[in-house]
């Protein structure tokens, strides 16, 4: 049996985003659960738009996402294959020279829309004498190659959608070879599956025009269809059922990594959208392997909910250890097993550890009325002596307080933690006396009552 293989081939023109993220990981996903091979394809045939510091990105995300790739391929490297793949079809009458502007196809879309028809290109590059076409040429027109789409029936199963079909006399002819020579992705992409053995194509709903397409073009450059297998995956939506707003859509996942997501936050959420399946606080992609199948997404938009994915980033910082947040730490944070156990239950994201790193340091001040600042200066003196410390200096601090001053619940409480930490909420006490040690909180009791 063939070793199954996907391949994922974003575009250096841009950052990572959320729908490109999702592609990934389903592809992904769907790889190590049947033992595949996962091929990273840089798809840099757009020379004047690519950069290197996308690129760079695209590595960084990914690794940063948990997505690691068996093997790599870059398209601008490959530009002699699509050449010859080039040659091929035009030698076998597939492809045909047009010399239309962009203005007067534009013009020729408006018109067919106004009359009702589908904006459908009507090939009048293919019936241009050697005439016409020199005559093109004469005036600076370089021609742009298009692709012969035959009159016949496009048949597949989809993993998601099941049986599709098309006509090839509805689909209009695709450009493959812009008027500079070089490759559009439909032909770059079709060429790379076929030499690179890629077995299932997983992507969104928008390609599946896109499939029909590139069905006729893998039978035109000499190869089977029937060797692959299509997942088309319903878009995404946000929570109102609009597109992905530019933060969530296009500015890239790094701007969720600099609000303090984890990782396996954002791919909880992707993998089980549009399923049935709960989305849960998985630590790891591992039950996300074992669990996903295509059978499961539903043909529906399905709705990307930012909420979601912070309620999931939540839960999983206050169950994480410490060793499993330090890779997404900044290295300059000093931050101790026990500091991180009391702080952990507090936080929504990482971005809220520096501001309690910072009332740990004590730097905050808070007034008190006459009557809590009596009361704090008995808690104070209630304080249990240093050398007693080493079991529960809290519970017995509690007890003697309750017992001296007859306060209790938030009366007893709340002034102790605007003391300690300058707020009205936050870790449980015990935990927190014990973080903090006796000098710190003798300081910053007698430093509350003084002004």
């Amino acid at each position: 049996m063939n070793t199954m293989r996907v391949r994922f081939a974003p575009s250096p023109t841009g950052y990572l985003h959320v729908g490109n993220v999702r592609t990934a990981l389903l592809n992904y996903l769907f790889c190590r659960q049947h033992k595949g091979v996962f091929l990273l394809r840089i798809d840099d045939t757009d020379q004047e738009r690519s950069k290197p510091e996308y690129e760079e990105a695209i590595y960084q995300d990914l690794a940063w996402l948990g997505i690691s790739h068996d093997e790599t391929a870059r398209q601008s490297t490959r530009f002699e294959r699509y050449q010859k793949a080039t040659d091929h079809l035009k030698s076998a009458g597939r492809l045909y020279p047009c010399y239309e502007t962009q203005e007067e196809l534009a013009f020729k879309r408006k018109m067919q829309l106004a009359q009702g028809r589908p904006p459908q290109y009507a090939r009048a590059g293919l019936h241009l004498t050697d005439d016409q076409k020199h005559a093109y040429e004469q005036q600076g027109r370089k021609p742009h190659w298009r692709f012969k789409i035959a009159d016949e029936a496009i048949d597949w199963h989809d993993l998601v959608r099941g049986p599709v079909h098309f006509e090839g006399a509805h689909l209009s002819d695709p450009v493959l070879i812009r008027e500079d020579g070089q490759p559009i992705y439909t032909l770059a992409s079709v060429v790379d599956d076929c030499e690179m053995a890629v077995t299932h194509i997983i992507r969104g709903e928008d390609h599946v025009a896109n499939t029909a397409i590139q069905i006729q073009l893998i039978q035109a450059l000499g190869h089977d269809p029937q060797k692959f297998h299509f997942a088309h995956m319903p878009l995404i939506s946000d929570d109102k059922g609009e597109g992905l707003s530019k933060r969530l859509g296009s500015a890239g996942i790094r701007t969720l990594k600099e609000e303090g997501l984890l990782p396996m936050a954002l791919s909880n959420v992707l993998a089980r959208l549009g399923t049935s399946q709960p989305i849960e606080a998985f630590d790891s992609l591992d039950p996300l392997i074992k669990s996903f199948s295509f059978d499961l997404f539903a043909r529906s938009t399905p709705k990307f909910s930012f909420e979601t994915v912070q309620v999931i980033n939540a839960k999983l910082l206050h169950e994480a250890p410490l060793d499993q947040i330090k890779p997404y730490l900044p290295e300059s944070m000093n931050l101790d097993a026990s500091t991180w156990k009391t702080l952990q239950k507090n936080l929504n994201s990482l971005q809220d550890l520096p501001a309690w790193q910072q009332i740990l340091a004590g730097d905050f001040s808070v007034s008190f009325s006459e009557e809590d600042q009596i009361y704090l200066k008995t808690a104070l003196d209630l304080l249990p002596p240093s050398n007693c410390w080493s079991e529960d200096p809290w519970t017995q601090w509690q007890n003697t307080l309750k017992e001296k001053t007859n306060r209790k619940g938030g009366k007893l409480l709340k002034p102790l933690r605007l003391a300690l930490t300058g707020l009205d909420h936050g870790p449980e006490l015990g935990k927190l006396v014990k973080l903090l040690g006796y000098e710190k909180i003798k300081k910053r009791v007698d430093h509350s009552i003084s002004i």
